[in-house]
């Protein structure tokens, strides 16, 4: 299990601007639904915006305490 500030966090340390919300989506606080607005994503496709946010996210994908993600990435400008 991960808290949403601590997944905030994780987040911040690659992109330090991030605003991130994260919704629980089936109360056990790993199957997450995560929404990240962010300069860093400018100029960036989808793809590579995603691969973004899981190497930020790599150490509690790899021990568990994340499961399943639904991401939604945005620049500034499209917020």
């Amino acid at each position: 299990m991960i808290t949403p500030d601590v997944l905030t966090e994780y987040v911040r340390r690659m992109m330090p601007d991030a605003a991130v919300t994260v919704l629980d989506r089936t109360g056990t606080m790993d199957h997450l639904k995560v929404v990240v607005v962010s300069a860093a994503f400018a100029g960036k496709n989808l793809l590579d915006r995603h691969r973004m946010i899981y190497q930020a996210l790599d150490v509690p994908m790899k021990d568990g305490r994340i499961h399943a993600l639904e991401l939604t990435a945005k620049t500034t400008d499209e917020a």
